[in-house]
């Protein structure tokens, strides 16, 4: 009995080993990040989307899917291009669009419990 015990919760601790170590798709890894940030209704459209005030598109709500998960595991799952993204939106949402950095805090991150490191990170590497 003890046996069929252990087993059984193996095979659950291997489930949910392989769930948190797969990365998240890299289906959109080679949209332009930049074109985003500088196209401002591109921007604002997938901010509504993550405030639930417009749209989504697609890449949209995969972004919107993961960004709770993301936020708090430090981006584990995400692929090297979106964590170089992660940041660079960060950035720019801190420098240039503060009104909607704190829009999306308050709904994703009220205590600030994760961003703060987001933005120490920022400082250290001066995006």
């Amino acid at each position: 009995m003890k046996l069929v015990a252990y087993i059984i919760l193996l095979f659950f601790v291997t489930i949910a080993h392989a769930q948190t170590s797969e990365k998240y798709t890299s289906r959109y890894d080679d949209l332009n990040i930049e074109d985003v940030l500088t196209n401002r209704r591109f921007l604002v459209s997938y901010i509504r989307c993550l405030l639930d005030i417009g749209k989504c598109s697609p890449e949209g709500r995969e972004l919107k899917s993961h960004i709770r998960e993301a936020l708090a595991n430090k981006c584990a799952r995400c692929t090297e291009p979106q964590r170089r993204s992660t940041l660079l939106v960060i950035a720019h949402l801190i420098n240039r669009e503060p009104n909607y950095w704190k829009q999306l805090t308050e709904k994703f991150d009220r205590d600030h419990k994760y961003t703060k490191n987001y933005e120490a990170t920022l400082k250290k590497i001066q995006i």
